[in-house]
C-alpha cells in the first residue's frame, strides 16, 4: 500500500551575475561548501553518503545525513537531508540567464507535523543562499 503525504517544500531563487560552473564549485567542493553551509564529506558522485556536521544543539547532535541523488555538472545537484526525523530531498538547479544564473534552491518533504522545521529551513536557507553568493563572489 502507498502513504501519500501532504508535504511542504522550501524554494527559494535567487539569480547571481555569474557563469553556472562558478557556481557548480561553490556546490560542490568541501571547502567552499563549508564557508557557506557546513562542515561536510561531499563527494558528487552518486550514491556517495556524506555528512554535514554543525555544533550540537540541545536535542540535536549537529550531523545531518545525506546521500547524493542526481549530479549534472553545472545544471543540477540533489542529495537527500535525513536529520531529527525529517526526511527530506535538497535540490540545486542552476538556469543561466542573460545576467548570469538563476540558482533555485528546493527543500522537499516537510511534513504538516513538521512546521518547526519548515520555518527553520525557511530561514535558514535564506541565510544559507546569501552564505553562497557571498563565496561565489570571491571565486576567481
Amino acid at each position: 500500500m502507498n502513504k501519500v503525504e501532504n508535504t511542504r517544500s522550501v524554494v527559494i531563487e535567487k539569480e547571481m551575475p555569474h557563469p553556472p560552473e562558478k557556481i557548480w564549485r561553490a556546490l560542490t567542493q568541501v571547502e567552499l561548501i563549508k564557508e557557506w553551509l557546513m562542515d561536510n564529506d561531499l563527494q558528487p558522485v552518486i550514491g556517495h553518503k556524506f555528512n554535514f556536521r554543525a555544533t550540537p544543539m540541545p536535542h540535536w547532535n549537529g550531523i545531518i545525513d545525506c546521500e547524493v541523488l542526481v549530479v549534472e555538472p553545472n545544471k543540477k545537484l540533489s542529495y537527500s537531508w535525513n536529520s531529527m526525523g525529517l526526511e527530506s530531498v535538497v535540490v540545486f538547479t542552476l538556469v543561466p540567464t542573460s545576467g548570469g544564473t538563476l540558482v533555485r534552491m528546493e527543500q522537499s518533504g516537510f511534513r504538516p507535523d513538521q512546521e518547526a522545521a519548515y520555518k527553520g529551513a525557511n530561514y535558514g536557507w535564506q541565510k544559507f543562499m546569501e552564505g553562497l553568493s557571498g563565496v561565489v563572489e570571491g571565486l576567481n
